[in-house]
């Protein structure tokens, strides 16, 4: 299970949960802090990640041109790095059902408050 978190968040989100997200990435450390949301998403979708992020630009991207990749969007509003992690720790098995689930395939966006 991949999941890439973007540039509003963190890249030290990586060593928090690296022991429950073994594939967890930020888009800083893949060289694309500074890359459009379309290159994000389209780098996601080529490489199996789900994308992690505070912005609605990639839930309108999946709206416009669907799934892969899945959109995980945090919608807590202004928080710590520490505050995510433990939200993405504690929702792991609702979070893993949502990207790796039959039963969800269709569904392109999960919201978490």
């Amino acid at each position: 299970m991949k999941v890439l978190f973007d540039q509003n968040v963190s890249f030290r989100i990586v060593n928090l949960l690296k022991d429950n997200y073994p594939e967890v990435k930020q888009v800083r450390l893949l060289g694309l802090e500074n890359a459009s949301d379309l290159k994000i998403w389209e780098y996601a979708k080529e490489n199996d990640y789900t994308i992690i992020t505070f912005d609605a630009d990639f839930y309108e991207l999946a709206n416009i041109k669907g799934h892969p990749p899945k959109i995980i969007w945090l919608r807590m509003g202004n928080t710590t790095t520490k505050s995510i992690a433990e939200k993405m720790i504690s929702m792991q098995s609702v979070i893993t059902d949502f990207i790796l689930s039959d039963d969800q395939e269709e569904i392109a966006c999960l919201e978490i408050d």
